[in-house]
């Protein structure tokens, strides 16, 4: 499977997925229960699809912010 995210969006992903993951367990901000599981849940995601740079969902939509395949 090609690359279909660019530098910018990977950039971007795994900077969302570090604040998810400083504000479910770094801070005092009481995060549980289903809140708590769907923000490490995205956070999890953004991690991957950023790690691998790939996207199912702009591959089902036909996105890329890759210039490069």
């Amino acid at each position: 499977m090609s690359r279909n995210m660019g530098v910018t969006d990977r950039v971007l992903r795994a900077a969302v997925a570090a604040l998810l993951l400083f504000i479910v367990f770094g801070t005092a901000i009481a995060v549980s229960g289903l809140w708590f599981w769907l923000a490490l849940a995205v956070a999890a995601v953004f991690a991957l699809t950023a790690l691998v740079g790939v996207c199912p969902l702009y591959s089902v939509f036909g996105i890329r912010t890759c210039p490069t395949g």
